[in-house]
């Protein structure tokens, strides 16, 4: 055997009992704490909400470790088991030649395998979970419509990006990974730009705020933290979920709130305000521009490690791939790199746990803590989020801090 096979089998093992060791964990911890409110949260979370929220998330949990062990048979059954070599060689004697068309037909092929096998757990947690616990407000019509569009969106993006990427592996010699870098980060600053108006209206409806003393409210706001935006707009999402949210999207002159129409019935004023106060904290703190630049500077790290890997022959025959073309390359790597990747979690989770607190605290500045605090425990309770995750996986997984240590961190600002 390969020493790399072995690695990678090593690795693939350690990732996937990891995920599972973790995931029981959190199950084991929050039925040893469904019996009774935390302190903090009594009078404000009632009983039967906690217990609610601890069977959902189990039940949520439980999912995730079938789709871990999915997720890792899926990476076996595609390199070492011949997947990638049998779809290359399919396309081969379909096309009857090799080049562009061959690698976006391949890597076009296995990116819907990979979806189709998805596609179960995406109907179990809508349909079943979701709907098990009063959530889901979808129908099936509905949803399928939506994985269309996606896949429609996704081939008429994916497509020219997977040939831009193959044309520049091909003439840019051996610096290719910083030409395809740079494609890359163009490509996701353009989504980034024309999401709010040219992608995000494919899947829902967005109408101007109409509530004014809400609009007066929010407008006084972003007066007095300097904040520019193109509008405010109510976003249709009670279509499709009673989960309640609020965000910031765009940039520049294409910057919008968007307040779910779930979260506007659920919240008062103030503390819409107080959430909205949060969102600004993020773009105050350039938390989106920080966060962007890190994934942006692991992409280049991951880019430079595929320009080495893919002139090595091991790399091939490790992942029982015997054709050797810039398209298998891409596709070993990215089912590989998950595997090895599986460190950088927790410090992904504690960079932007921190940048949760700062903006908090930024909230905390600009409108009523306590408003805040109230607003996210009818967040959680809505959204039936645990309030007693387990430590260590609300470490590792969580990119938001539990509720109770958040609530405590505000208490003191709120005076």
């Amino acid at each position: 055997m390969h020493l790399f096979t072995l690695a990678f089998l090593v690795a693939l093992a350690v990732t996937t009992l990891a995920h599972l060791w973790l995931a029981d964990r959190h199950i084991r911890h929050i039925f040893k704490h469904r019996g009774a409110v935390p302190a903090e949260f009594i009078g404000r979370i009632t009983a039967d909400a906690h217990l609610k929220a601890a069977a959902y998330t189990a039940e949520r949990t439980r999912l995730g470790m079938v789709e871990t062990v999915i997720g890792a048979v899926i990476p076996l059954a595609f390199t070492l088991g011949g997947g990638l070599q049998a779809i290359s060689a399919g396309w081969t004697r379909v096309l009857q030649t090799g080049g562009f068309a061959h690698g976006i037909a391949f890597i076009v092929t296995v990116a819907v395998i990979s979806g189709i096998a998805d596609l179960p757990f995406g109907l179990y947690r809508t349909f079943v979970i979701e709907a098990r616990y009063g959530f889901n407000r979808t129908s099936l019509r509905l949803y399928l419509l939506d994985l269309a569009k996606q896949a429609l969106l996704g081939l008429a993006l994916g497509v020219p990006l997977v040939f831009c990427v193959l044309w520049l592996m091909a003439i840019s010699g051996d610096a290719w990974w910083l030409y395809v870098w740079i494609v890359w980060v163009a490509f996701n600053l353009l989504i980034v730009t024309f999401y709010p108006t040219l992608i995000a209206p494919l899947f829902n409806r967005f109408t101007p705020l109409e509530d004014d003393a809400l609009r007066g409210r929010i407008e006084r706001l972003l007066q007095r933290c300097g904040f520019r935006a193109q509008g405010l707009f109510v976003m249709d999402s009670s279509r499709r979920s009673s989960h309640g949210n609020a965000y910031f999207t765009g940039f520049g002159a294409a910057k919008r709130i968007v307040l779910f129409d779930t979260l506007i019935a659920r919240l008062a004023p103030p503390e819409i305000e107080a959430v909205l106060a949060h969102e600004l904290g993020h773009f105050r703190r350039n938390h989106v521009w920080k966060r962007m630049a890190l994934l942006f500077g692991i992409s280049l790290g991951f880019l430079w490690l595929l320009g080495y890997l893919i002139g090595q022959d091991w790399f091939y025959a490790a992942l029982n791939a015997q054709t050797r073309t810039t398209a298998m390359a891409l596709a070993l790597f990215f089912m590989v790199v998950p595997v090895f990747a599986f460190l950088l979690q927790p410090f992904m989770s504690l960079y932007s746990r921190s940048h949760e607190f700062e903006a908090d605290a930024y909230a905390a500045q600009h409108a009523a803590a306590s408003d805040l605090a109230q607003a996210l425990v009818k967040l959680y309770q809505d959204n039936a989020a645990t309030l007693t995750p387990d430590p260590l996986y609300s470490a590792v997984y969580d990119s938001h801090p539990p509720a109770a240590m958040r609530i405590a961190r505000l208490q003191p600002a709120g005076g």
